[in-house]
Formats: structure tokens, sequence, C-alpha cells
């Protein structure tokens, strides 16, 4: 990539390449099946849970459901360090008026 990122629907600053976006219409609908993965809203997060809502994360994000073969490897190595850093995220939040004892 090259210049900065500017999120979409924001007007580029002088000096940014990216024009702003106009249209989610290429990844519309993606990235809503990601839930709440902490307590109390799901009390038991499995690995299958983290890796979907990475997967989830890395299609909106790259906007690609099914990566091309030549960027299979880019996207799956994403999804594995998604899927790492919520675990990470998860097992380091402490949620307030809930018992540490539940804590995965």
């Amino acid at each position: 990539m090259s210049g900065p990122l500017v999120p979409a629907g924001v007007a580029a600053t002088e000096g940014s390449s990216r024009e702003p976006a106009t249209s989610w219409r290429n990844v519309a609908g993606m990235c809503r099946s990601i839930k709440t993965l902490r307590e109390p809203y799901t009390a038991d997060v499995t690995e299958a849970d983290m890796r979907a809502a990475a997967l989830q994360y890395v299609r909106k994000v790259s906007g690609f459901r099914t990566p091309a073969g030549h960027n299979a490897e880019a996207f799956d190595r994403a999804v594995q360090a998604i899927t790492a850093a919520t675990a990470d995220l998860l097992g380091h939040l402490e949620v307030r008026g809930t018992d540490p004892a539940r804590a995965h």
C-alpha cells in the first residue's frame, strides 16, 4: 500500500492518494455474524468461535469472501493472527461484576 490510510467515507486529506468511498456494495453484509465473545454475553467461547470472528473480520477488511490463490497465504496468516489476538484479549479482559473464578 502506498500513502496514508483514510477511513471510508472520510474526505482524503492533502497528500493522500485515496478518495473517499461512496459505497460499501462490494463488502455489504459481511461482518454481521461477528458476535460478542466475552462474558456475560457468551459463557463458553471456543477456538472455533474466535476463528469464525477472525475470518469475518479479515473478509471485511480485505473485501474478499474467499481470496485468490496468490492471496490465500496472507489471508490465512491474518486469520491466525487475529484469532490469537482475540484469545489474548479475552484472556486478559476483566469484566466488572463477574466472578473471577469463572474466567476462561
